[in-house]
C-alpha cells in the first residue's frame, strides 16, 4: 500500500520539473531583470543583439527596428539567416532549437562568432517565452523561410519554405505577453538613445529606429524585408509620414566621446583614443581593447563601459582595471615631469572630476553577472584594460605635454577641494558628535526609531511645516521645513554645498553622511518625501531637491527610497461632501461627466501647503491610506544624467533649446 504524502513529506513528487521555455515564464527577472518598462525594452536589445553580433561579425551592415501597430516589434538585419536545415542534435530545424530552447546559439565557442553580446545562448528563446506571438522569418540560400509560435513560445507548425528571395537576414516580430508584462508601452525615445550608442561601437554599421504604430497594421512581414522600402503610400513614403531615426557613424568611439560632451567645454581639444589587441598570459584569453577620454570643466565624471557592445551600467573588471591605470599614469607623469606644488598623490577620485571616458572590451568567453549583463566579471578584461591603456596614454601625455598640463591642472583643482570638502565635512560630522548627533533645530522627528517605518517630509517654508507638523502622525512622520530655495548643487562642491544652512540640515537629519563617508545603513527613513507648492517656486525647489539627491544621494533613489507628494490643486465643497482634485484634467473630466458644471458651494485653488489647515493636508497629502505619492525612478541613468547637466548647469544654449522644443507640454501657474 502506497504511503500517503503529508505535508511535511519531500520525496520525487514534491520536484517540480519545468521543461523547454517554462522557466523563462515562471522567473521572467531571472532573464531579463524586471516585467516592468526596463524588462520590457530588454526585450528589444535581446533581440538587436543578436542582429548586432552578425554586424561585429562582418556578415551584416544594416538593421532595421520598427514598433508596428499593437505595440509589436520587429527587427530586420541583412547577416547570413538563421540555419533553417535540421539541427543533428533536436532532429528538428535548427531555427526552431534556437527560438525554443534555453541555451542554443552560436555563441559557445564554435565558428559562429568571434566576439558575440549573446552569453547563454537564450536571448531570442527568452524573447520567444514572454510573447504573446512571434514570429521568424529567414532569407538565405536563395528562398524565405518562416515559422510562428504562440503563447510562450509554442511552434504553430514546422519550418515552412515561403518562396524564392534574393536577400539574405533574418526578420524577427514578437509581440510582448500581458500576461507577463503589466505595462506594454514603448518608448522610442528610449529606444533610439540605446541604438546610438551601438552606432557608434559598430563602425560601418547602419541602424534604422521606426515607429510605425499609427500605420494601417497592413504590413505583410514575409513580404516585406524594410519598412523604409515600402513603396510610396499616397504623396509620401512611410519614413516621411511617422518618427524615425537612421544613425551611421565612422568615428566610433571618438564620435561617441564628443556626443557625450556636446553640451561640455572640453580642457584639452584632441581626444584620447587607443585600439589594440592583447595577447592573454597562459590560460588567459586575447582581448581587444579600445579606450577614449576627453577631459571637460565640470566636477562630475561619466564613464561609459561596455563589452562585446552590451552597455555595462555597473562597471565591471574593465572599469576597474581602466580606474586603477589612469590614477597611476597621471602620478608617474607628475613624477617623471618633476611638477612642484602638489602635495601627494592624486586619488582616484581627483584624477576622475571632469572626465568622459569610453571603455570597450570584446572577449571571445564572456563572463557577466546576470543575464541582463549590467557588470562584466571576465577577470582577464582587468589586466588588458590596465595594461593597454596605461602604456598609451603615458605615450599621450609626453607627446601632447600642453593636454597634459590642463588634465593634471584639473586633478590639482580636484585634489584642493577634495581636502577643503574634507575639512567642511568634519567639521559637520564633528559638530554633531560633540552635541550627541543634534539634529536641526528646525526637525521636527518622529518618534519611531524604526527606519522601516519613518518617513521624512522635506516641505517648503515655515508656514508649509507649521501645519504639516500640526497634521502629521507624530509616530512615523518627521518634518523638516526648508527656508526658500535651496543652493544648486550640479555644480558646486562639497565644502560650498556644506556652507549651506539648508543643505547641511539636509544632511544631518538623513544619517548617511555624504561623499567617500555615505553609508546608506545609516537611514534614519526608509521614505523620504518631498512636498512642495504647485506652483513654479515649488517645482524649481522640487528640482534642486531631486539635483541634490541624484548628484549626492543617488543610492536613496536607486533603491526606492525617494518620492514626491503631490498636493491637491482644488478642494470642491458641495453641501456637506468635499472633493479633491489634484490635477487640472482631473478637475476638467468631472464637468464634462457632469454637464460643465461642478455645483458646489465654493471652489478653493490651492496656491501653497501652507493654505491648507493640519487636517486637509493629513487627508489629502499625508495620510498613507489616501495621498498620492510618486516614486521617483532612474530608468536611464545616462539620460538624467544629461537631463540634469542640461538644466541645471552652465550649457545656456542649450537649455534654452530645450525649453522652446518642450514649451508646448509645459503647464504654465497663472
Amino acid at each position: 500500500m502506497a504511503k500517503k504524502e503529508t505535508k511535511g513529506n519531500y520525496g520525487a513528487e514534491s520536484i517540480q520539473v519545468l521543461e523547454g521555455l517554462d522557466p523563462v515564464r515562471k522567473r521572467p527577472g531571472m532573464y531579463i531583470g524586471t516585467t516592468g518598462l526596463q524588462g520590457l525594452h530588454h526585450l528589444i536589445w535581446e533581440i538587436f543583439d543578436n542582429s548586432r553580433d552578425e554586424a561585429m561579425g562582418g556578415f551584416a551592415d544594416d538593421i532595421e527596428v520598427a514598433i508596428l501597430p499593437g505595440n509589436k516589434i520587429r527587427v530586420a538585419d541583412n547577416g547570413r539567416g538563421i540555419p533553417v536545415d535540421i539541427h543533428p542534435k533536436t532532429k528538428v530545424s535548427t531555427l526552431e532549437t534556437i527560438m525554443t530552447t534555453l541555451h542554443a546559439g552560436g555563441k559557445f565557442g564554435g565558428d559562429g562568432y568571434k566576439f558575440s553580446g549573446g552569453l547563454h545562448g537564450v536571448g531570442v528563446s527568452v524573447v520567444n517565452a514572454l510573447s504573446k506571438k512571434v514570429r521568424a522569418v529567414v532569407h538565405r540560400d536563395g528562398a524565405y523561410y518562416m515559422q510562428e509560435y504562440e503563447n510562450g513560445g509554442k511552434p504553430l507548425s514546422k519550418v515552412k519554405k515561403m518562396g524564392k528571395s534574393d536577400k539574405r537576414g533574418t526578420i524577427i516580430t514578437f509581440e510582448a505577453d500581458p500576461l507577463i508584462f503589466p505595462k506594454i508601452e514603448y518608448d522610442f525615445k528610449t529606444i533610439v538613445n540605446h541604438l546610438r550608442q551601438q552606432a557608434y561601437l559598430v563602425r560601418g554599421m547602419r541602424i534604422t529606429i521606426i515607429d510605425a504604430r499609427e500605420y494601417p497594421d497592413d504590413i505583410k512581414d514575409d513580404k516585406v524585408f524594410y519598412l523604409r522600402e515600402l513603396p510610396d503610400i499616397g504623396e509620401a513614403s512611410l519614413l516621411s509620414k511617422v518618427p524615425s531615426q537612421t544613425f551611421y557613424f565612422d568615428g566610433g568611439l571618438k564620435s561617441l566621446i564628443s556626443f557625450e560632451n556636446r553640451h561640455q567645454k572640453p580642457l584639452h581639444k584632441q581626444i584620447f583614443y587607443i585600439e589594440k589587441e592583447y595577447k592573454g598570459q597562459e590560460g588567459q584569453q586575447d582581448v581587444h581593447v579600445e579606450v577614449a577620454l576627453q577631459y571637460v570643466d565640470d566636477i562630475s565624471s561619466r564613464i561609459v563601459a561596455y563589452a562585446n557592445n552590451i552597455y555595462n551600467p555597473e562597471g565591471g573588471m574593465h572599469v576597474t582595471g581602466f580606474k586603477t591605470a589612469l590614477t597611476r599614469t597621471i602620478n608617474n607623469y607628475v613624477k617623471k615631469a618633476n611638477i612642484k606644488g602638489i602635495e601627494g598623490n592624486f586619488t582616484g577620485d581627483d584624477v576622475l572630476e571632469g572626465l568622459t571616458a569610453v571603455v570597450s572590451v570584446k572577449i571571445q568567453e564572456i563572463q557577466f553577472e546576470g543575464q541582463t549583463k549590467a557588470k562584466l566579471g571576465s577577470v582577464e578584461a582587468r589586466s588588458a584594460v590596465e595594461s593597454v591603456f596605461a602604456e598609451s596614454f603615458a605615450e599621450f601625455l609626453e607627446e601632447n605635454p600642453n593636454d597634459a598640463k590642463a588634465i593634471v591642472g584639473k586633478a590639482v583643482l580636484a585634489m584642493r577641494a577634495r581636502k577643503a570638502a574634507k575639512a567642511a565635512k568634519d567639521s559637520v560630522l564633528r559638530k554633531g558628535a560633540l552635541e550627541g548627533m543634534t539634529l536641526p533645530g528646525k526637525l521636527a522627528d518622529c518618534q519611531s526609531k524604526s527606519a522601516e517605518d519613518a518617513e521624512l517630509f522635506i516641505v517648503e517654508g515655515d508656514s508649509a511645516g507649521g501645519t504639516a507638523k500640526s497634521g502629521r502622525d507624530r509616530k512615523t512622520q518627521a518634518i523638516l521645513p526648508l527656508r526658500g530655495k535651496i543652493l544648486n548643487v550640479e555644480r558646486a562642491r562639497l565644502d560650498k554645498m556644506l556652507s549651506s544652512e539648508q543643505i547641511k540640515n539636509v544632511v544631518i537629519a538623513l544619517g548617511t553622511a555624504i561623499g567617500d563617508t555615505f553609508d546608506i545603513n545609516k537611514l534614519r527613513y526608509h521614505k523620504i518625501i518631498i512636498a512642495t507648492d504647485a506652483d513654479v517656486d515649488g517645482e524649481h525647489i522640487q528640482t534642486l531637491m531631486l539635483t541634490l539627491f541624484y548628484r549626492y544621494f543617488r543610492e536613496l533613489i536607486e533603491r526606492g527610497h525617494l518620492y514626491i507628494a503631490q498636493p491637491p490643486l482644488y478642494k470642491v465643497k458641495k453641501g456637506k461632501n468635499i472633493l479633491y482634485f489634484y490635477t487640472e484634467s482631473e478637475k476638467t473630466e468631472y464637468e464634462k461627466k457632469h454637464k460643465g458644471a461642478l455645483g458646489a458651494d465654493d471652489i478653493q485653488r490651492y496656491k501653497g501647503l501652507g493654505e491648507m489647515n493640519a487636517e486637509e493636508l493629513w487627508e489629502t497629502t499625508m495620510d498613507p491610506e489616501s495621498r498620492i505619492l510618486k516614486q521617483v525612478r532612474i530608468e536611464d541613468a545616462r539620460e538624467a544624467d544629461r537631463v540634469f547637466d542640461m538644466l541645471m548647469g552652465k550649457d545656456v544654449p542649450a537649455r534654452k533649446t530645450f525649453i522652446q522644443n518642450h514649451a508646448k507640454e509645459a503647464t504654465i501657474d497663472v
